[in-house]
């Protein structure tokens, strides 16, 4: 079971592996529910070039990603393959689904 504080660093380890360049133009929020003892509500908002992440639920999210906390970490970390986990339902994504395939680029730096 991945430990609270390796499912928050998932997070600012998107934003250190941030790839301004293929953002061009994007302004976005992606919020995270992730269920389980160390989930929680998590963001990242795309705007301007940068990214930032926080936690915390967000008012109006462009695309929310719905996981137990195990599986985002085990999709964070290259354990898990996004498609494969989305398409067994272990990863849900909610809202906009060209930004979700976006994700995997913005976040590749």
């Amino acid at each position: 079971m991945a430990e609270a504080q390796a499912v928050r660093a998932t997070f600012a380890g998107m934003v250190e592996r941030f790839a301004p360049e293929k953002a061009a133009g994007l302004s976005a929020t992606i919020a995270f529910n992730l269920r389980g003892d160390n989930g929680g509500l998590f963001w990242i908002k795309i705007a301007d070039g940068a990214a930032e992440n926080g936690e915390g639920g967000v008012d109006s999210a462009d695309m929310t990603v719905h996981a137990s906390a195990d599986d985002w970490f085990a999709v964070a970390t290259g354990e898990l393959n996004p498609m494969q986990a989305f398409m067994t339902g272990k990863l849900k994504i909610q809202g906009d689904m060209g930004l979700a395939m976006k994700m995997q680029s913005l976040f590749s730096g």
